[in-house]
C-alpha cells in the first residue's frame, strides 16, 4: 500500500495545519477587545507581563540549544524580546516592575510546556515559530494600534520593534526555508505540527484567562 505524502514545502504544510487554531488565537475575546481599542493601558500591560515570562522560557531554551545542529539554526540574537520587554515594563509598570509582576496560571503552564518541549529540537522550533513569526507579521498591527489608541509609543511598544532583522518579508522567507530544510522525516514533521498546535493552544489559554479579567480592563 502506498503512503501519500504532502508535496508542499513543510513550512506551507505547517501553516495550513495550524491555520484554524491560529485564527482562534487572533479572534479570541481578549484580542478582539485589545485590537478594538476597548481596554485601558493596564489591559495591555497585563499581556506584556505574560509575554515576559513566556519569552523568558523560550529564550532560555535558545541559550541551551544554541549549539544544537538543528535547533541552533533557529536561534537568532536579533529576535530576542526580553531586553525590549524589560524596557517596556519599566515604562508601563514602573521601576519596581520586577517585584510586582506575576504570571497567570495559564502562563505558568505555558512556560512549563516550553521547557518540556524544548528537550528536543523540533519542540523548541514549534514554540519559537509560533511566537516570533507572528510577532514579526501581525504584531505590527498591534504596535500601531497601541501607539494610536492606548497612547503608548516607543518605550511601551519596543516588544514589537524588530529593527535588527532588516526586511521582515525576507527574514520570514529565510525562516521558512530553514523549516523546509530541517532534517526531519515525515514522523518528526508530524510531531512538530502537533507541538505547534499545542503552542497555539497555550496562547489561547493565556488570552482566555486575560479575558476573564476584562471587566477590570475596560476603558
Amino acid at each position: 500500500m502506498s503512503v501519500t505524502t504532502d508535496a508542499r514545502p513543510f513550512s506551507a504544510t505547517l501553516r495550513a495545519s495550524t491555520l484554524e487554531v491560529h485564527e482562534k488565537a487572533n479572534y479570541s475575546t481578549y484580542m478582539r477587545a485589545l485590537l478594538g481599542g476597548e481596554l485601558t493601558q493596564e489591559g495591555y500591560t497585563q499581556l506584556a507581563v505574560q509575554y515576559y515570562f513566556i519569552y523568558g522560557a523560550i529564550e532560555a531554551a535558545s541559550d541551551r540549544l544554541a549549539a544544537d545542529p538543528v535547533a541552533g539554526e533557529f536561534v537568532f540574537d536579533e529576535l530576542r524580546r526580553l531586553p525590549h520587554l524589560e524596557r517596556d515594563l519599566a515604562h508601563l509598570v514602573g521601576p519596581d516592575w520586577r517585584s510586582t509582576i506575576s504570571p497567570l496560571a495559564s502562563t505558568r503552564a505555558y512556560v512549563a510546556r516550553v521547557g518540556e518541549a524544548s528537550s528536543w529540537a523540533g519542540g523548541y522550533v514549534a514554540h519559537h515559530y509560533t511566537r516570533y513569526l507572528g510577532d514579526i507579521a501581525g504584531g505590527q498591527a498591534i504596535r500601531r494600534l497601541l501607539e494610536k489608541k492606548y497612547d503608548v509609543a516607543e518605550a511601551g511598544t519596543l516588544f514589537y520593534h524588530f529593527d535588527g532583522i532588516g526586511s521582515a518579508p525576507r527574514f520570514r522567507d529565510g525562516y521558512r526555508a530553514k523549516l523546509d530544510n530541517a532534517p526531519w522525516d515525515e514522523a518528526e514533521r508530524a510531531r512538530v505540527i502537533d507541538e505547534t498546535l499545542v503552542a497555539f493552544e497555550c496562547n489561547v489559554a493565556v488570552f482566555d484567562e486575560l479575558a476573564s479579567h476584562l471587566d477590570e480592563f475596560r476603558a
